[in-house]
């Protein structure tokens, strides 16, 4: 009897554990990859859900495996190693590991290893913003903000041209309205745009650009568009608009003119006549003869 009470409650706790714990075979880290903006970079991963912990290692240019602090066990599905990377041009790789919390003990838990990564090569950069400047007859200045990035250095956000220095460049796109594009390399961040043509709207976008990097990840994504409306008072005023400002006026004046000349020298004719010399001049004759 006691041995049958034995063999049922081993049943049952068996069963109990199978209830709670279905799938006793460790996840493993699946999809790994990296993203990075603006060198904020994290390191992504998949697996199903469970009760099963990851801690996170890393490895620059394949010297030993570094312990992510702030990785270790941890139950989510992604890293952020951008204090581990910086902005670093070397070529890092990461390692997950799962870790064990049930307390079942295994020979080996199962690990997998990223791609290889370098952030100051492959970390994409986001779009920029701008504005502009001035606007001259024949060129217009644009003013570039450079991005500001996920690197923190002595309480100092850095921005991208911290980082990259004289390898960032800009390219500026800019067209007429309904034309094909001009695109332009350029260094400075207050560029000037020129051999426009005069009182010509122009719709410009400005994408960081870094050339020493491979062709895919040279460029960033491309800003907002903006459009200048035309340089000069004539390019914003229709011809109806300008005929009534500047030839109405100069042809009633001319009109005028015309009209008080014939009148004066017919203020004279009559002054000269017989009759005019007997009668005392008044009104306007009188006015015509003293002119």
């Amino acid at each position: 009897m006691e041995l049958l009470l034995e063999l049922l409650t081993g049943i049952c706790l068996s069963t109990l554990a199978l209830c709670s714990f279905p799938d006793l075979k460790p996840p493993k880290a699946e999809n790994v990859h990296w993203v990075s903006h603006d060198f904020k970079t994290i390191l992504k991963w998949s697996a199903p859900p469970s009760n099963y912990t990851f801690t996170v290692m890393y490895s620059v240019e394949g010297s030993d495996w570094l312990s992510a602090s702030h990785c270790i066990k941890i139950p989510h599905t992604e890293c952020d190693l951008t204090d581990e990377l910086q902005y670093q041009d070397k070529m890092f790789q990461a390692d997950v590991q799962t870790e064990g919390s049930l307390g079942f003990d295994y020979e080996e838990f199962p690990n997998t290893e990223s791609t290889h990564f370098n952030p100051y090569k492959q970390s994409e950069l986001s779009a920029v913003t701008f504005s502009i400047q001035k606007v001259a007859e024949r060129s217009v200045t644009l003013n570039i903000s450079d991005p500001l990035s996920g690197i923190h250095t002595k309480g100092k956000q850095l921005s991208i041209r911290d980082i990259l220095k004289k390898d960032l460049k800009y390219k500026v796109s800019y067209h007429k309205p309904t034309k094909k594009p001009w695109e332009l390399e350029v260094d400075s961040n207050m560029p000037q745009i020129q051999k426009l043509n005069p009182g010509q709207s122009y719709c410009f976008m400005v994408a960081a650009f870094v050339p020493s990097r491979a062709l895919p990840l040279q460029r960033g994504e491309w800003s907002a568009h903006i459009c200048t409306s035309g340089s000069g008072v004539l390019d914003e005023l229709d011809m109806g608009t300008v005929f009534q400002a500047i030839f109405i006026p100069l042809v009633l004046l001319i009109v005028v003119v015309i009209v008080l000349v014939f009148y004066c020298r017919f203020c004279r004719r009559k002054n000269k006549s017989p009759d005019a010399q007997t009668r005392e001049p008044s009104g306007p004759a009188a006015q015509c003869s003293v002119v």
